[in-house]
This record gives structure tokens, sequence and C-alpha cells, in this order.
């Protein structure tokens, strides 16, 4: 199994083609963004890019609002915006498509049945749609994710912990059955780290958040271990550090703390390392077992 990691263009500022420059000189796989830009040009930039640099791309689609749902939309709202955004982006044949989809203040039953219609959705234009753990959604917790997840065996999801960790204001560890649940329905990563209180440490390198970094990666483990006995040849994952609070800032002068690029090469190159690693540790253990 290999690890592809992907550009979120969260957070970057300039063209999508210089977004392109920067992943492939990081040495990633492609590009996380949505189709649906206020731009009239940015599908046709976006496409440009892909193909100038060999990149693929996965399609972000937030249903029914932007990262936080419109608050009374309902079941039926959200299930077209999620078709009319998998017709939008079709064209460019995306790797899979990463839903932010439901809504945080729905019933578990309510949540079941809106997710049960996407998946017919996605299976009707022949598309993978994986749902996104985040705040403001269904899945904001690892306790409604759980609920979900049990009565629906097929469903993909993509597993950002941070949103969890500051929900629950706490570390993943504690929640291992949870975790378990997730890794085998992961599809994919979003590899932010999280502490007690916030989504975002200030550096996921610095010494006093060591604790949150192992911890989320414990969680990677998990996942990475289900993919591979689920017959996964490769695994994916966006670091996703990102603006609109989520990076800190200096009082008074509002200025950063860090350079976003920065944040997410440094996770992207460390979690390379620490697949490989990790993959090494799965090979011997998987020699031991049959000698």
């Amino acid at each position: 199994m290999i690890l592809q990691t992907f550009k979120t263009l969260w957070g970057h500022t300039g063209s999508v083609e210089a977004a392109a420059v920067l992943a492939k000189a990081a040495n990633f796989s492609g590009l996380e963004a949505p189709a649906k830009h206020a731009d009239k040009d940015y599908l046709a930039a976006l496409e440009s890019a892909l193909n100038n640099h060999g990149l693929e791309w996965i399609q972000e689609v937030c249903t029914a609002g932007s990262y936080v749902p419109r608050r009374q939309a309902s079941v039926s709202e959200h299930l077209a915006d999620l078709e009319a955004q998998i017709l939008m982006g079709k064209t460019l044949q995306p790797k899979f498509i990463n839903v932010m989809g439901g809504c945080d203040a729905w019933p578990i039953a309510t949540s079941v049945e809106f997710f049960k219609a996407a998946m017919d959705i996605a299976d009707k234009h022949g598309v993978l749609c994986s749902f996104e753990t985040h705040r403001g959604r269904s899945f904001f917790s690892p306790w409604n994710t759980a609920a979900v997840l049990q009565q629906l065996p097929d469903i993909r999801i993509t597993c950002d912990f941070s949103h969890w960790v500051v929900v629950s204001e706490r570390l993943m560890d504690s929640e291992w059955d949870v975790i378990e649940l997730a890794a085998q329905h992961a599809h994919h990563v979003h590899s932010r780290v999280g502490y007690d209180q916030g989504p975002q440490v200030p550096h996921p390198g610095a010494p006093e958040y060591a604790e949150a970094l192992a911890s989320h990666q414990r969680c990677w483990e998990e996942i990475w271990s289900a993919q591979m006995s689920r017959g996964y040849t490769e695994t994916t994952m966006t670091p996703e550090f990102g603006p609109d609070g989520y990076l800190h800032h200096l009082p008074f002068t509002n200025a950063p703390i860090a350079d976003l690029w920065d944040l997410n090469c440094w996770i992207g190159a460390t979690e390379q390392k620490h697949f490989v690693a990790w993959s090494q540790a799965a090979a011997q253990q998987q020699e031991v077992r049959h000698a």
C-alpha cells in the first residue's frame, strides 16, 4: 500500500496553477478542491492545472451551505445540492468526492435517511462519495458517527479526527472503540492535528503538542491497518491546516504565527516518513506471524 498526499485549496490565496506548482514541488499527488466556485473561469483553470502537472483531483462538496450548513435546509435540499455538484465536477473525473454533508442538529434517523439517499445518488452517477467527520455536520461527534455507521455498513468516510477532539474536549485514545469502527469505513484522511481546546495546534512539530500529534498518528495507523486488511493498495491523505480562525494569530497585530503551506508541507512530509516506518513494522509483524 502507498500513501498519496493532496494539497487543499482551502486557505490557498493564489491561482489554481500556482497551487498545482506547489503541490508538484512538494511531491503531492494532487489537489483537493471544490468544483463549485464564484469565478466562472475557475473550473477550466482547475482542469488545465491538473492536466499541465499530471495531478489527480479529489472533489470537495459541502451540501446546503458552506462548511456549516444552512440550519433549516431539508434533507431534499442537501441531496439536490450534492447531485448538482457531482454533475458540475463529473467532466474532470475526480478520484473520489469528499462530502461535508448533513447537519449536526438532525436526529440520527434523519442523518441515516440522508446518507442512504446520498450513497444512491453517488452510485447512480458512478462516483465514490466519502463523507467527512466535520463539525456542523451529521458526523460532528464520535458517538453520532458511530450510531450512523452501525446502520450503514457500506458507507465510506473521511476521517478528520481534529473535529472530534475539540468537540469531545479530549484526544481520541479514550474513544478507541469508535476509532476502530471508523477505521473500518475510512476511505480518506484529513491530517490536521487538534488538541483538547481547539481544532488546530499552532504547529504539529512543537514539543508541547507531541502528545496530540502522537494520538492522531495512532488513529491514522488504525485506519491504514484496516484499509490494508480490506485490500487497499493506496491510501490518501490531505494535510489540512487551514485559515478562518484555525490558524493562530498574535493579539493586536493579527499576524499569523505560521505559514499554512509550511505547516501542510511539514505534516505531509512527516506522514510520508511515518507511513514508511509503519509499513515496514507491519510487514515485519506479518513475517513473524507466518514464521
